[in-house]
């Protein structure tokens, strides 16, 4: 099941012929992790997408308020029975004849859901190697901070990921300086500073990057840097880990011959759990 602009139907039912997004990539989305019939992190989604909209240029509704952005989403969660934490994505495009220019600014939006395992945000100690991606470069440009449905160069990167028996890969930008992982923002730690690439170096506007920093500057004797990394600064980290809403952290143990280690990771897991709880 799907919600279509606001009506629960079957996947099916949903027409592809003005469907900008399908043709010509004309959409932007969010991931979303719902826990306890709650959108973790609603506002910042919220205020993300519609900011992404006016990039874009697309109409935004009146009607599109924060909360019936949240109600469009809990409404489909309520036809699951099967858990309390949900992976949803909430898809908005434009809706309208012409080729690259659209004949009108209309959009459309589907969400859809599938339940997740766990609840509160967890990892364990699995071996988690990376590699660079080098087939392809981010451009050091604002669309290169959206979540737009062009993700051919993430769609080509996980295939050379499987094809080579790594778990993740770097991405890097025009500058060859790592932005990002595949699907997850990057943080690196050298001594008592944090590292993580600035948007303006191309990377994703993470959701989670944004609570991640946030709980980096609250803690006592750590320096937190928004600067680009190169390839050789991976060498010197004591820890690389990955960011997203979904699995919240993941720990890098090993990118070529450099091993990591995890403590810090795992205490800024635990202090991201008690931000949910309290929230």
């Amino acid at each position: 099941m799907v919600n279509f602009n606001g009506n629960i139907q079957e996947n099916s039912s949903i027409l592809i012929e003005n469907n900008r997004g399908f043709l010509f990539g004309d959409s932007i989305f969010e991931t979303i992790k719902v826990l306890n019939n709650k959108v973790l992190f609603l506002e910042d989604h919220y205020f993300r997408l519609m900011a992404s909209m006016r990039i874009c240029r697309m109409e935004i509704p009146m009607n599109f308020t924060m909360e019936y952005f949240e109600s469009q989403i809990l409404n489909l969660i309520t036809t699951f029975s099967d858990s309390n934490s949900y992976r949803v994505r909430f898809s908005v495009y434009r809706d309208s004849e012409g080729f690259y220019l659209p004949k009108s600014r209309n959009v459309q939006f589907v969400v859809t859901a599938s339940p997740l395992n766990s609840a509160l945000y967890s990892f364990g100690n699995e071996f988690y190697e990376v590699e660079l991606y080098k087939d392809f470069y981010v451009s050091k440009q604002l669309l290169s901070t959206l979540k737009t449905n062009n993700k051919m160069l993430q769609i080509t990167g996980s295939i050379f990921t499987e094809e080579n028996g790594y778990a993740n890969c770097l991405v890097l930008n025009d500058e060859k300086n790592v932005v990002e992982a595949l699907q997850s923002n990057i943080f690196m730690k050298m001594g008592n500073v944090v590292i993580t690439p600035p948007i303006s170096d191309g990377c994703l506007n993470g959701i989670m990057r944004k609570q991640i920093l946030e709980i980096l500057k609250k803690i006592e004797g750590i320096e937190v840097k928004e600067t680009s990394i190169s390839p050789f600064d991976l060498q010197k980290a004591d820890e690389l880990f990955l960011t997203n809403v979904i699995s919240g952290i993941q720990p890098v143990t090993k990118y070529r011959k450099k091993e990591y280690t995890s403590e810090f990771a795992s205490e800024v897991l635990n202090r991201l759990n008690a931000k949910i709880r309290l929230s």
